[in-house]
This record gives C-alpha cells, structure tokens and sequence, in this order.
C-alpha cells in the first residue's frame, strides 16, 4: 500500500482528491500549509484559500492531518516580489511563484520526512507517462477548469512523483461526489482571492505594504503630452480604462507603465496590440530545441485562450534560457510580470514571466514607450 501526501485546502477539490486516492487503497496522510493568516496572532491559519474545515474533511476521511507552518519562505519568496514588482510597473502572478518556489517544494520535502512517495493536489491538470520513460504535464479533461497554467513551474524531476486525482474528472462530477460522500467541503464556495489579502482589496493592501514609496505622477500619451495625473504606478494595469478620469474625443487604455519617469502611458485600444513578447526566467517541462522556431499554442493569462504563436528560445546574457514568441495574430495588452505559458495541444511545455512586448520596426518608430523590436 504506497503513502501519499494530499495537500489540502480544506475545498471541495482536494478534499475529493483525498477520498479518490483513500479508496483506491493508498495509505493518506493530508497536510496543509500554513502560509499565510489574516490575523497574525492566531497560530493556525485563517484565509479565504485554506480554512479550518480541512480537520473537519480530514476526520470525515478518517486520515490523519497536519498544519506546517512555512509563512516565512512564503513572505520572503511571494509577498515581498508581488509588493517589488508592482511598485515597479510590473502586474505579477503570485500564485505561480508560490507552486513554483514554496508550495510543492515544500509539500515534497515534507512527503519524504513522512515517507511518502508521491505527493497528491486537487489541481485539473494530468501527468501522462510518455514511451520514452519520462513524464508530461497536459490540461485537466475540464477544460473550462484546466489550471494546468499555474503549474508550469514545476521541474520535470517533480513530475514523476506528483498525481492529480481530480484532473480526469470534470468539474460537476467532482461536486457531486462531495455531495454524495456528505463531505463538509461541499458546502464551501470556490475562493478566486488571493490567500494573503483580505477580500482581494489588493491596492489597500499596497498602501499598507509600499512604506510611502507609492507616488503619483503624470499621465501621458505616446508622445509625452500631459494629460493628467495618477495616483501612483501600482493602482494601474496594462488595458485598464475605467477610472483614468480623462476627458477625450476617443476612449483611452493603459499601454505601458514607465517605472523611471513614473508615468502611465495611455492611448487608443490600437495601441495595446503587440507582434509579440520575450519571457525570462523560463522553465521546460519538455526537452525544446534552441535556436530554432516552433509552432505552439501560448496563454497569456489564465483566462485567456491560447493562440498560435512561433517559439524560439535562445540562452540570455547570463546562461539562462529567455524565450522569444511571435504570434500569428496581435494580441492585446501583453503585460510584463504575468506569464506566458506555452502549449503543443493539450501538452504543456513550458512558461516563463513576461519581460516585454514586441514590435515591428514600423511601430517602434511610431511610438516612445518601452517596446523591443520584434526583428533585430
């Protein structure tokens, strides 16, 4: 009988992968991370994403459960880049980080200590065995709740060890065995916030963080003509319109947030279009030839479909791999700190956080923003 650690959140989908794993005969120990609490004084978390039912499941499951406090890694490798980034002009994706850096690196040390061999999670996303030995990471069947984007961090190595129970099933489905089961998660709404601000007041939260670092300043067309002011850099996103309060005979767009001068860029929704974008800090899920172009399928964000784009990566300065995407079609509002991941089909191979968007050498002399050229 093998042992698996199931990370729990106390919600309906890892609570269903906890049962799935506990019928087919595996030996289940639940664990939670504690990574962050609203009220800090309590010694057990209380947040949105990871509630206190999950004893409640644990003991419906009869399996035994542990909380593990990691707050500290989660503050220095989440919280503190998401308040960075932001007071830079960038729209970071805390979530991936934390699966990258924090949650499965954690969850598998915390497996081998426990002797378990794999480590379960209620994510929809698969892990294929390919004919060459090695493992694949593909969308979940319900592709309306694929968060397969959100995994592209993990290593390869990691791969072999994981499972996810509920990536076959779709999401109905996964309501109705919790309901059948009488499990307490299936009374528990899906949370959509981010587990360290309350309520998702994100701007709030950077007032609180930002330490009087956040200043206003000057909002300008591509051409540097002062339009009006705003209220400091991180309250602002690439394709946002509403709340500029700007008087114009066309509706107007954020296009770019300039960190140096702390001005936001405005102008018509033609200007949010880019040929393309490059990505750093990438990480490969497959074995991808470089220096040589590839068709794929890239998500810009999570709720975005993917689109046809070429892909070639490229070692940058430093010997890490960058990834360059041009797509067959413009896309809107590329916007540096999110992540680009890349797909072949229902396979993912890869991603990487979004460094810029790209141009033509026809637009890059038409406008002042921050823009690389697509050919050079």
């Amino acid at each position: 009988m093998k042992r698996v650690l199931v990370a729990m959140s106390g919600g309906v989908d890892s609570s269903v992968a906890a049962l799935l794993l506990r019928d087919q005969g595996y030996e289940v120990i639940g664990a939670t991370l504690n990574l962050w609490s609203y009220d800090q004084g309590r010694q057990e978390p209380y947040n949105e994403c990871c509630s206190l039912e999950v004893r409640l499941v644990a003991q419906q499951l009869s399996i035994p459960h542990h909380f593990i406090d990691e707050g500290i890694d989660f503050k220095r490798e989440v919280v503190d880049p998401f308040v960075a980034d932001y007071l830079a002009g960038r729209t970071p994706s805390p979530c991936t980080r934390c699966n990258r850096l924090v949650r499965f690196p954690k969850l598998l040390e915390i497996a081998d200590r426990l002797g378990c061999e794999h480590l379960a999670t209620g994510h929809h996303a698969r892990i294929e065995h390919t004919p060459d030995g090695s493992f694949a990471l593909f969308k979940g069947r319900d592709l309306g709740k694929d968060q397969s984007y959100f995994l592209y961090g993990l290593r390869p190595e990691q791969l072999k060890r994981i499972l996810f129970p509920v990536g076959d099933f779709q999401k109905m489905a996964i309501w109705e065995i919790a309901r059948a089961h009488k499990l307490v998660s299936a009374r528990k709404p899906e949370s959509q916030d981010l587990c360290f601000i309350p309520w998702g007041d994100y701007r709030e939260y950077l007032k609180g963080q930002a330490d009087g670092t956040i200043r206003p300043g000057e909002m300008v067309d591509r051409a540097g003509q002062v339009l009006g002011r705003h209220e400091g850099l991180p309250f602002y996103t690439i394709g946002q319109r509403r709340g500029l309060r700007l008087s114009s005979a066309e509706k107007l767009y954020v296009v770019a947030l300039d960190s140096e001068s702390n001005r936001v860029i405005v102008g018509p929704e033609s200007q949010l279009y880019s040929r393309g974008l490059i990505a750093a800090e990438v990480n490969l899920l497959a074995p991808l030839p470089v220096g040589e172009d590839l068709p794929v399928e890239v998500k810009l964000r999570y709720r975005s479909p993917a689109v046809a784009a070429t892909l070639r990566l490229s070692p940058n300065a430093d010997g890490d791999t960058c990834a360059r995407l041009e797509f067959s079609q413009p896309q809107r509002a590329v916007t540096p700190g999110q992540i680009a991941v890349f797909y072949q089909g229902e396979h993912l191979l890869g991603g990487g956080i979004i460094e810029a968007p790209m141009c033509s050498e026809e637009d890059q002399r038409a406008v002042s923003a921050p823009c690389i050229p697509l050919y050079r």
